[in-house]
């Protein structure tokens, strides 16, 4: 189920030539068509293979959820592609899969999205199939009853097996309790059984609409063409009747409280220690994703090197730095065996603590120059990839230089600056910590960090 994974938007675009620390990527030149009815058609050119990518946004997204029924869009999304149109959901996934394309959906915090893939000689299908889904799904009773069902067991199954996938929904939670980011945007096991297909024509109603609509393409095809299929699938499709939600940035925390999820009889402890971090528009992004790569972004980080290389505490300890519209969470999540709990929380503290003090050496700096921009250019050479990052530009409002100019702010990024940058990771005493495991073992170990909340894993929600 796409709620269970902490989703974020990924920059992606297309590299012209090979990244260093001091070169940029460039986005490519990209037409915009704005369609009468409110829809953002963007175009890019890209000869070098017959084949076609689009991505849709259409505004709105989880944060539209109504109160007391989180998961809506998800399961809406999901239900996009079970049936649209003349085709109910096998004649849908096989016309798809007839002309070797991919077409997915999804939904995010601020849209619900689909991403496509088709052979160039194949795009009207494509648009035809995305039309389909958009303005006549079939939203069947029996394909909502499965995902339903579906997600309630996703959510179950992972309390059961694997509450790494859960930690950062009790993260959230905990730490925007009573905001809109502290909803869980695929549900928990309590809304989704209170969620009707009437709720799910409703929120279509409300939040979907072609005033809402972003379409970006890029590949192998003919302008002209796709700006008159596009007119003629999507031109008509009227304005969402309702508003699009609005988030006000939370405020940091000040001293510390635990949550503690019990699971009785759990051999390991997943935990997670944040505060408010950092935003989509922030002016010191680059400096902060130094910070963050060198102290928990990957293999060699301070964290992953003293939990795991160094103590075995643990396979993996990373620092996590989303960027939503507001402040999102800055957030360490590792994971121990019971009875190393105290050790491990202890030595992640310790380890915020040194950078906080001691900050990063030019060896260490110059490292996280390198790592970012060998990471950049990878994920940007895919007409896919190209597609979604101009998609997700135009839906935040940025300028193209929030790709063109990273690479060269990263590379610029002065000592100073990065110092400052310490800033968006929590001081130690300022932490709020959720723990998941067994209560009667780790209890006195988390009453030692400050005031504890406790709830029970089988709680059919994911907040006290």
């Amino acid at each position: 189920m796409s709620g269970l994974r902490f989703v974020f938007a990924a920059l992606a675009a297309f590299a012209f030539g090979s990244a260093t620390a001091g070169a940029d990527i460039k986005l490519p030149d990209y037409q915009t068509v704005q369609l009468d009815n409110g829809a953002t058609l963007l175009l890019t050119q890209r000869k070098d293979v017959p084949m076609v990518a689009a991505t849709v946004l259409v505004r709105g997204g989880a944060l539209a959820d109504p109160a007391g029924k989180e998961g809506t869009a998800d399961l809406l999304a999901e239900m996009l592609s079970k049936g649209a149109g003349s085709r109910d959901a096998l004649a849908f996934a096989q016309a798809v899969d007839g002309a070797g394309g991919n077409l997915d959906f999804g939904s995010s915090s601020e849209a619900l999205t689909a991403n496509a893939q088709f052979l160039s000689k194949d795009t009207g299908l494509m648009l035809s199939l995305l039309a389909d889904a958009l303005l006549r799904p079939a939203m069947a009773p029996a394909e909502f009853d499965k995902l339903r069902k579906r997600a309630i067991d996703g959510i179950a199954t992972a309390k059961d097996s694997d509450p790494r996938r859960l930690i950062g929904l009790y993260a959230s939670g905990w730490l925007f309790r009573g905001h809109p980011y502290g909803r869980p945007a695929g549900g928990d096991e309590t809304s989704l059984a209170t969620i009707t297909l009437d709720d799910l024509q409703a929120f279509r109603r409300q939040q979907m609409g072609g005033d809402r609509l972003i379409i970006s393409i890029a590949g192998d095809f003919d302008p002209a063409a796709v700006i008159a299929q596009v007119k003629q699938a999507f031109g008509g499709w009227a304005k969402a009747e309702g508003a699009l939600p609005q988030v006000a940035a939370k405020t940091k925390e000040s001293g510390r409280r635990v949550l503690l999820v019990d699971k009785p009889g759990a051999t390991q402890t997943y935990f997670s220690l944040g505060n408010v971090g950092s935003q989509r528009s922030d002016p010191a992004r680059a400096a902060q994703d130094l910070v963050q790569t060198a102290f928990g972004g990957r293999f060699t980080s301070m964290l992953n090197t003293e939990l795991r290389v160094k103590s075995g505490l643990t396979y993996g300890a990373s620092a996590l730095l989303p960027r939503p519209r507001q402040p999102g969470a800055a957030q360490i999540t590792s994971f121990t065996k019971t009875d190393s709990t105290k050790a491990a929380i202890d030595l992640a503290i310790a380890t915020l603590d040194r950078l906080h003090k001691d900050g990063l050496d030019a060896a260490t700096l110059q490292s996280a120059r390198n790592y970012i921009a060998g990471q950049f250019a990878p994920g940007m050479e895919t007409a896919p990839q190209l597609a979604s990052a101009i998609a997700w530009l135009v839906l935040y409002g940025d300028g193209r230089d929030y790709i063109d100019g990273y690479l060269g702010q990263v590379a610029t990024a002065t000592p100073a600056q990065v110092a400052a940058a310490r800033a968006v990771f929590p001081a130690s005493p300022d932490l709020v910590i959720v723990a998941i495991g067994d209560a009667a073992k780790i209890r006195t170990v988390m009453q030692g960090y400050g005031p504890v909340t406790e709830m029970k894993l089988t709680d059919p929600r994911f907040s006290p």
